[in-house]
């Protein structure tokens, strides 16, 4: 799915890039390259066409992963995006990735003169919103084995493509722990 394809089914529209009232930047991404780092000030949205991204965070004496993007998901240091402050997360591509880029700059003043672009805008920020509270919400709820069966029912197809350690870091538990789940999973 590109870019396009998601703007226009979240907004009904059948729009090409062309119409749209903000430019959107294709762009090729390689494994490790950090597209956030600490402290910078997000100045991008982004959305994957195809690849997967980690968002992590300084804890202590260590780094952990927050979340995980996916195909056809926008994604940011969101905090940073909205209030322009320097970010406490990091965002790293897992595997080369083609993601499509809208810079705020051009994006927020596309508000003020379209009502699609100021929809959008409002329906990003609803599903930002939502996501991170389902994701609160199964940290206090769900055990690691039912948060890991879920995250395989949704992206089976990206689980394998992450390493072991990595999704073991996101469940908040070790990889002896994973391993013991996946084979129960699998028996």
């Amino acid at each position: 799915m590109q870019f396009i394809d998601f703007y226009n089914t979240v907004l009904h529209t059948t729009f090409s890039y062309s119409d749209l009232p903000f430019p959107v930047e294709r762009k090729r991404v390689e494994k490790g390259t950090i597209l956030t780092p600490y402290g910078k000030v997000e100045d991008s949205l982004y959305f994957m066409n195809k690849g997967i991204v980690e968002m992590t965070i300084k804890s202590y004496m260590t780094e952990k992963i927050i979340d995980f993007f996916f195909e056809a998901e926008l994604f940011c240091a969101f905090t940073s995006f909205l209030d322009q402050h320097p970010t406490d997360v990091q965002i790293t591509t897992l595997m080369d990735c083609e993601i499509e880029v809208l810079k705020r700059d051009r994006l927020l003043p596309a508000y003020a003169y379209s009502l699609e672009a100021n929809k959008f805008g409002r329906i990003a920020t609803e599903h930002g919103y939502i996501r991170k509270s389902n994701r609160e919400k199964d940290l206090l709820t769900k055990t690691a084995e039912e948060r890991y069966q879920e995250m395989f029912q949704t992206h089976s197809a990206y689980i394998t493509l992450i390493p072991v350690n990595k999704v073991a870091k996101y469940l908040g538990i070790h990889p002896e722990s994973l391993s013991r789940i996946r084979k129960k999973i699998n028996s």
